[in-house]
């Protein structure tokens, strides 16, 4: 009797659910998803969590296949010889295939006193800190927000919409991706909500203490508390078991997610790097990246040659309080349009996109196959052929 083959997953956000999901296809198919938390994080909530609308966690019952095993540690090291994970626990986990799902969180900041007394809100536990912090000042007590990515910009905005008094340092543009038609939306709410927006060359961060945020151009705000959301970085667990990274950390892979160092692991998410040419960080490529992964590892399962992976964009959507939000749609390179929607109907459209995504996994634990068609990008072959085209020149120059 042929044992079954075991598959790991390491981390159970979007992209680890989804693949662990996506591998409970063939009866022969162990999975056991690896969790710090016993429970699945709505990141793209963590500012209603801060704001007090929403609790950001799913019980994984509700987003988990049924024969998934669950087991809530932390991997501590991956040793491809042997095969096996390392847990915090002490114990060690076997494996004849690993995807390494292990997101993003909050980059260590460079800027002194930035680590000491800003707030991240990358994580859940990041976000559970900083709530008593905000309980703890005076509503009318001068709030600081630094970053004006989504993050940034929700943060700022669901905190504004309760009356506190909000500063958004952007450190140069408000919303880099957004359409300058897009922007203009955002910009107008954040003013109608009484945020005070810090744009420009002179607003890079330079110093953060207990009560002040110092400015590139020489300003100093009072904050009596300071939010960090500027930048994102990833677990160093890759780049401790000796695998090839990326200059961020992410796994190194080629174009079917497996990585550069070994046939048998294979990465997904906001950790993954194919080609060295990383998709955007963020929910809308964790979903499509986490089943094609665990597609790879059926292929090669089968006997079949894996499927180069293909991941496009819509666009991206972004809170502005409880009340509005903005909808700015994109080529399916991930290139911002003209096309927004803003006001109550951009509200809308993002709570839609928060629930339609716990339906996705949801719907995939159900039914794990169920959608084989992902949106084609086809700029990504024309940087591929780029890279390859450019990659004898380099050679030849640092020979």
């Amino acid at each position: 009797m042929t044992e079954n083959t075991q598959v790991l997953v390491i981390g159970g956000g979007y992209s680890g659910v989804m693949a662990a999901n996506r591998l409970t296809r063939r009866d022969d198919v162990t999975v056991t998803l690896i969790n710090p938390r016993p429970s699945f994080v709505e990141r793209i909530r963590l500012h209603q969590l801060v704001g007090g609308s929403h609790d950001a966690v799913v019980d994984y019952s509700k987003v988990l296949a049924g024969g998934v095993r669950l087991v809530v540690d932390t991997v501590t090291r991956i040793d491809a010889v042997e095969r096996g994970v390392t847990l915090a626990s002490g114990g060690t986990v076997g494996y004849d295939y690993l995807i390494y799902a292990v997101g993003s969180g909050s980059a260590d900041p460079s800027v002194p006193g930035a680590a000491e007394f800003a707030y991240p809100i990358s994580s859940l536990e990041e976000a559970q800190r900083l709530r008593p912090a905000l309980d703890a000042v005076p509503g009318a007590a001068a709030v600081t927000v630094v970053g004006a990515g989504p993050s940034g910009i929700e943060t700022a905005a669901e905190l504004a919409e309760q009356g506190r008094t909000v500063t958004l340092v952007c450190g140069g543009v408000l919303g880099p991706y957004l359409h300058p038609r897009g922007r203009r939306s955002v910009a107008n709410r954040l003013a109608k909500l009484g945020v005070t927006v810090l744009d420009g060359p002179d607003t890079k961060v330079t110093a953060v203490t207990r009560d002040a945020v110092r400015l590139s151009g020489g300003r100093e705000l009072p904050s009596a508390v300071t939010i960090w959301t500027a930048g994102f970085g990833v677990p160093d667990l890759a780049v401790r078991s000796g695998l090839s990274t990326d200059a961020l950390g992410r796994l190194l892979t080629d174009e079917t997610l497996t990585s550069v160092d070994d046939v048998r692991i294979v990465a997904a998410g906001d950790s993954a790097a194919p080609s060295d040419l990383p998709f955007r960080m963020g929910c809308q490529s964790a979903v499509q990246l986490g089943p094609q992964a665990a597609q790879t590892v059926l292929s090669r399962l089968a006997g079949e040659q894996p499927a180069p992976v293909d991941v496009g964009f819509a666009g991206q959507c972004i809170s502005l309080g409880r009340s509005a939000g903005v909808f700015q749609f994109a080529h399916r390179n991930d290139t911002a349009i003209r096309l927004h929607v803003g006001g109550r109907p951009g509200a809308r459209l993002k709570e839609f996109v928060c629930r339609s995504t716990v339906w996705q996994l949801s719907y995939e634990a159900r039914k794990p196959g169920a959608r084989t068609w992902w949106t084609k990008d086809a700029k990504r072959r024309q940087l591929l052929e780029a890279k390859r085209d450019a990659a004898p020149a380099v050679a030849e120059r640092t020979a």
